[in-house]
């Protein structure tokens, strides 16, 4: 008696040993009871029965990344491109991924090829780089819709590069040069333009002053000494803008007394008022 118990105590432990599955947090399983899908287990510790009972399935239902490869594409206008992408998806219902298709990674596969191409295709070339968000939520919203019967949630695509034919990267760079060349000569017009109003300002300031020193007659002498000076600063701009290489000899008294003449000639009338072209030069 007492033996019959002890084997009778050992196949309870066993099939209660034998009836105990543990799943994992973030994993879910699939039973089977005589070859029929029977129901999901949840993580934790679950309980089926022996011989009865089938584990088909333990499948993660954490977000999946799905690295798809470059891929061949032509856009609207006839060019050439390789594209590739990445896929963010989950499975909310284990027994539909299981059951409605066969491999769905490989069927998430070809419907991010087949869709991105056919968005590739409705696109002009220069607007596929710039059009790069309008192309993810294209994709994710059929993709979305056409894995729904999948049990699979796509949450995110990101197309990573658009890669088109050397050629015309070559004339991308080009164009793009060219582009810079232009901006280049723009903020380079702009900038003898603001030049050319200042210089034009500090000229109306010149005048302002003048005209103001004119008012007092005690000033003339000092107001032709300025004049004086001015112009020849200009003639020597002038001359020094000849491609000619030249040397000028300037007698640096006759210079002095032509100003001090200047500054004491009646403020009225000057007797005299000397020009540039007075002064002894030669130009070699």
């Amino acid at each position: 008696m007492p033996s019959i118990i002890g084997i009778l105590a050992l196949i309870i432990i066993g099939y209660t040993v034998g009836s105990v599955r543990i799943i994992n947090q973030g994993t879910e399983a699939l039973v089977e009871r005589l070859g029929r899908y029977h129901r999901k287990l949840k993580p934790g510790m679950n309980f089926i029965v022996p011989v009865l009972d089938y584990i088909v399935l333990r499948d993660s239902v954490r977000e999946q990344i799905l690295d798809v490869a470059k891929q061949g594409a032509i856009t609207r206008d006839n060019v050439s491109l390789e594209v590739d992408a990445v896929v963010y998806w989950r499975i909310l219902e284990l027994e539909l991924t299981f059951y409605a298709i066969e491999n769905v990674e490989q069927g998430i596969e070809e419907l991010v090829i087949t869709t991105l191409r056919s968005e590739i295709g409705k696109m002009e070339f220069e607007k596929t780089f710039s059009s790069r968000d309008e192309l993810n939520r294209a994709l994710l919203s059929q993709l979305d819709e056409a894995t729904e019967p999948w049990g699979v949630k796509v949450t995110r695509v990101e197309v990573q590069e658009i890669i088109p034919p050397e050629e015309v990267r070559r004339s991308m760079q080009l164009q793009q040069a060219a582009e810079l060349r232009s901006r280049a000569m723009v903020l380079e017009a702009q900038g003898e333009q603001e030049a050319a109003i200042k210089r034009a300002e500090a000229t109306v300031q010149s005048i302002q002053m003048l005209s103001k020193a004119l008012a007092d007659r005690s000033d003339t002498g000092e107001i032709l000494n300025y004049l004086l000076a001015q112009r020849y600063v200009d003639a020597n701009q002038k001359l020094g803008e000849s491609e000619n290489s030249k040397v000028v000899f300037m007698d640096p008294k006759m210079l002095t007394e032509g100003l001090v003449e200047l500054m004491h000639t009646d403020t009225t009338t000057p007797k005299h008022r000397p020009d540039p072209d007075d002064f002894p030069s030669r130009r070699r």
